[in-house]
């Protein structure tokens, strides 16, 4: 019997950066099968000043659970995955948009 190949993570990546009154910090995981082929991904904004809860997460996508899913301000809605690069363009679009709601205004 052949073991089964775990998945490598590829991409291990964390950037902070200032916005809206306080840190803001973008994480991108992103795990490959042997054929180089995304299996498994993890997508977070997270703005612990802005929302407290789900470790400060405002956005997310993920399909750690087996399904694919984005996060919102604490909210789970399942989602249709066409690609991993669909899904990131996607969050990354909507980062921007979040971001930019916020310019010139201060949450304190």
């Amino acid at each position: 019997m052949g073991r089964k190949n775990r998945p490598r993570k590829d991409t291990d990546y964390e950037s902070g950066f200032w916005c809206a009154g306080g840190a803001g910090i973008l994480r991108e995981e992103v795990w490959v099968d042997e054929n180089e082929e995304v299996v498994r991904y993890n997508l977070a904004f997270l703005m612990p000043h802005l929302f407290y809860r789900d470790n400060g997460r405002v956005l997310g996508f993920d399909n750690a659970h087996g399904v694919h899913e984005r996060h919102y301000m604490g909210t789970v809605t399942e989602v249709e995955f066409v690609s991993f690069a669909q899904t990131s363009e996607r969050f990354y679009r909507e980062v921007e948009a979040i971001r930019r709601s916020y310019e010139g205004k201060s949450i304190h």
